[in-house]
C-alpha cells in the first residue's frame, strides 16, 4: 500500500513538473569579471534544489559523525536501563512464583546495575521499589535483619519526594503488615499513625489498623474502625453485623466494675446500643458487676417497643433480662405482662415473667410458669437450670426440705 501511495506522488509530481517547467523559456543570466552565463531557468532550479539537499545531507552526516560517542553513551545507558528493567521484573515473578530466595537476588541485580550508573542513580522511584522487593522476599524468607535495612533504604529514598510518594505510602503499609506478622502491635500502630489522613483511610490501611487494635486490646478503637471498613464495604453486611458485635462485646466484657462498664457503654456508638444482641450482653455484664439496675434500664427501651423485634431477639431480650431482675421494681411487672399477652406463644417471655413474678416473691403464678419452663425440654439449658433453682429457692422459703432437694437435684440433671 506504501509503495502505491509513493508512486502516485511520483508520477503527481512529474505531471506538475511538465505542466510548469515545460513550456518555461526564461533564463538565468551570471555576471562575473566581464564573463557572462547564460542557463535554462529550469537547469537553473534543479541545480539550486539539488545542491540544497546536498548540502543539508553533508550536514546532517557530519552532525551524525560529531555525536558518534554521545549516542553511543545513550546506547549504552539505555542497554543498562533495559537490563535493570528486566531484572526487577524477574524479581517481581519470582515473588509472585513464593522463590523468595531468586526474587532477593533478582532485585539485589537489578539494584547493583542502577547503582553501578550515575545516570540511574538519579531515579529514587525504582531504587526504593527494588529495596522495597527486597525487604518482601527476605520478611517471607524470616530475615527480619536485612528486612528492615532494605525497607529504611526504601524509605528515605522515597522521604521527601512528591514523585516517590507512593513508593513511601507502600513501604509503610507493608512495614505496619511485617509488625502484625510479628505480633508487635505498638509498632503497626505507629506506622500507621505515620501515614497521610488520606492513605490512613484507605481500606488496607483500616484492615491493618483493625488488626493492630484487636491485638493490642483497643476494643473501642478497633470498633469505631471496624464501623468505617463496614462503611466502605470492607465486608459484607452479614459479616459486618457479626464482626461489630464481637467487637462491643470484647469492649464490654473488657470491663472490671460497674462504672468501667458505664463509660464503656457511652462510648459505644448509638447503632450498637440500639442493637438488642448487644444491650443484652451489656445487661448480663452488669448483672455480673453488681449493677443490675443499670442493665434493667438499657433493656427498657427495647422492651418498650418488644413488638418491633422478631421471634429471636424477644428470646435473647428474655433472657437478659432475667439475670438482672434482683430489685426489680413494680413497674416492670406490667411491661412483662403486656408482653407475654402480646405474644402468649412465645416462651421465654414467659420465662422471663415467670422469673420477675418470684423476684416479686408472687410464688404461686411464679411456680406455675417456670414449672412450664422446666418441662420444656426445647429451652436452652440454662434457663431451664435456673428455672429449677428459683423453683429450689420457692421450696425453701415454704418450708418444703424435700421438694427443694428435688429442684435441685433436677437442676444439676440439666444437660
Amino acid at each position: 500500500m506504501r509503495t502505491i501511495i509513493w508512486l502516485v506522488l511520483l508520477f503527481a509530481v512529474a505531471v506538475v513538473a511538465a505542466l510548469v517547467l515545460g513550456r518555461n523559456d526564461g533564463l538565468a543570466s551570471f555576471y562575473w569579471n566581464g564573463w557572462r552565463l547564460d542557463v535554462s531557468l529550469n537547469l537553473f532550479l534543479l541545480v539550486l534544489v539539488g545542491t540544497c539537499f546536498a548540502l543539508v545531507t553533508a550536514i546532517q552526516t557530519l552532525h551524525s559523525l560529531t555525536t558518534l560517542p554521545e549516542r553511543a553513551r545513550a546506547w549504552r545507558l539505555a542497554q543498562r536501563e533495559r537490563t535493570a528493567q528486566v531484572a526487577l521484573r524477574e524479581s517481581l515473578a519470582e515473588f509472585f512464583g513464593a522463590r523468595y530466595g531468586r526474587a532477593q537476588k533478582a532485585a539485589q541485580r537489578a539494584l547493583i546495575i542502577h547503582q553501578q550508573t550515575p545516570e540511574l542513580v538519579q531515579d529514587p522511584g525504582f531504587m526504593a521499589l527494588g529495596h522495597l522487593l527486597a525487604a518482601s522476599s527476605a520478611h517471607r524468607l524470616q530475615d527480619r535483619r536485612r528486612r528492615d535495612e532494605q525497607l529504611l533504604l526504601a524509605l528515605n529514598l522515597s522521604k521527601g519526594n512528591s514523585a516517590t510518594r507512593p513508593q513511601e505510602e507502600g513501604g509503610l503499609l507493608l512495614a505496619a503488615e511485617w509488625a502484625l506478622d510479628d505480633r508487635d502491635a505498638g509498632r503497626a500502630l505507629e506506622l500507621l499513625a505515620d501515614l497521610n489522613p488520606g492513605v490512613a483511610r484507605r481500606t488496607q490501611a483500616l484492615r491493618l489498623k483493625l488488626q493492630a487494635t484487636r491485638l493490642a486490646k483497643q476494643a473501642l478503637e478497633a470498633l469505631r474502625t471496624a464501623r468505617l471498613l463496614a462503611k466502605h464495604q470492607g465486608f459484607s453486611k452479614v459479616a459486618a453485623q457479626g464482626l461489630l458485635r464481637s467487637l462491643a462485646f470484647e469492649a464490654l466484657d473488657g470491663a472490671r466494675d460497674a462504672d468501667q462498664l458505664r463509660s464503656v457503654w457511652q462510648q459505644l456508638d448509638n447503632v450498637d446500643r440500639r442493637d438488642v444482641v448487644v444491650a443484652a450482653r451489656a445487661a448480663q455484664r452488669a448483672a455480673v458487676l453488681g449493677a443490675p439496675e443499670d442493665g434493667r434500664g438499657w433493656l427498657r427501651p427495647f422492651w418498650d417497643d418488644i413488638g418491633d423485634l422478631a421471634v429471636d431477639d424477644r428470646a435473647v431480650l428474655a433472657e437478659a433480662l432475667v439475670p438482672v431482675l434482683p430489685g426489680l421494681g413494680p413497674e416492670w411487672l406490667q411491661r412483662l405482662e403486656s408482653a407475654v399477652q402480646r405474644f402468649p406463644r412465645d416462651k421465654y417471655l414467659a420465662y422471663a415473667l415467670g422469673a420477675a413474678l418470684a423476684e416479686r416473691q408472687l410464688w404461686g403464678k411464679a411456680r406455675m410458669m417456670l414449672e412450664q419452663v422446666c418441662d420444656d425440654h426445647s429451652m436452652p439449658a440454662a434457663a431451664r437450670r435456673r428455672s429449677w433453682l428459683m423453683l429450689a429457692q420457692m421450696a425453701h422459703e415454704d418450708g418444703n426440705q424435700e421438694r427443694r432437694a428435688r429442684c435441685h437435684e433436677a437442676a444439676a440433671l440439666v444437660q
